[in-house]
C-alpha cells in the first residue's frame, strides 16, 4: 500500500480530480483561482476601509482559503512524509544538460538550490529575482484579471474567450522567458 501511494500516480488522474472539482465549482456556481486569496485575505484585514477593491463580503471566499490551506498543508505532508530522501527528482537528461549550461548543479530537489534557498535568497542577485518576479506575477494576475489556474482551470471550464487568450498569453510569457530572459540572467 506504501508503494502505491509513494510511487508517481498515472497523469490521469489528476485530470479526472480536476474534472470533478470544476464540475462542483460550475454546479454550485463558483469560481476558482489562488490569486483571489490574497484580495480576500487584505479584505479579512481591513483594507476594505481604505480600499474599494478589497471592499466585498470575504465570507463568500472562505471556501478558497480552505483550498489554499489544504495545498499548503497538501505540499508540506507530501514533501515531508510521502517522498524517498535518497530519491532525486527525475527530470530528462536534456533538461539537466541544459540547467549546467546555465550554472546550475544536477538537480536533487524539484527547485534548484541556486534561485531557492536561503543562501541565494541574501545575494543580491536571488533577492531581486525573487522580489522582481513576485511583483510580476502579483501584477499580472491582478492586470490580467486572474492567475493561470483560475483562467487556464476555471476560466477555460466555462468557456471564457477572456480566459482562453490570458493562457495564450502565459504561455507566451513562459516561453519568453524561458529561452529569452532565463539565460540572460544565468549564462
Amino acid at each position: 500500500m506504501i508503494d502505491f501511494i509513494l510511487n508517481p500516480w498515472p497523469w490521469w488522474f489528476s485530470g479526472l480530480v480536476i474534472s470533478c472539482v470544476m464540475f462542483l465549482l460550475i454546479f454550485f456556481g463558483k469560481s476558482f483561482g489562488f490569486s483571489a486569496n490574497l484580495r480576500t485575505m487584505c479584505a479579512i484585514g481591513g483594507a476594505g476601509k481604505k480600499v474599494k477593491f478589497f471592499d466585498f463580503d470575504w465570507k463568500k471566499q472562505i471556501w478558497n482559503l480552505v483550498f489554499l490551506l489544504g495545498a499548503i498543508l497538501g505540499g508540506y505532508l507530501t514533501n515531508t512524509f510521502l517522498t524517498y530522501p535518497d530519491q532525486a527528482v527525475e527530470i530528462s537528461e536534456n533538461t539537466i544538460r541544459d540547467l549546467k549550461a546555465l550554472g546550475f548543479s544536477a538537480p536533487t530537489t524539484i527547485q534548484p538550490k541556486e534561485l531557492f534557498s536561503l543562501e541565494s535568497l541574501f545575494t543580491l542577485k536571488g533577492f531581486l529575482i525573487l522580489a522582481i518576479g513576485g511583483f510580476l506575477v502579483g501584477f499580472g494576475a491582478r492586470y490580467a484579471g486572474g492567475c493561470t489556474s483560475g483562467h487556464a482551470i476555471s476560466g477555460i471550464a466555462d468557456l471564457q474567450v477572456p480566459s482562453m487568450i490570458a493562457v495564450v498569453g502565459f504561455f507566451i510569457g513562459g516561453f519568453i522567458m524561458t529561452f529569452g530572459i532565463f539565460p540572460l540572467l544565468f549564462s
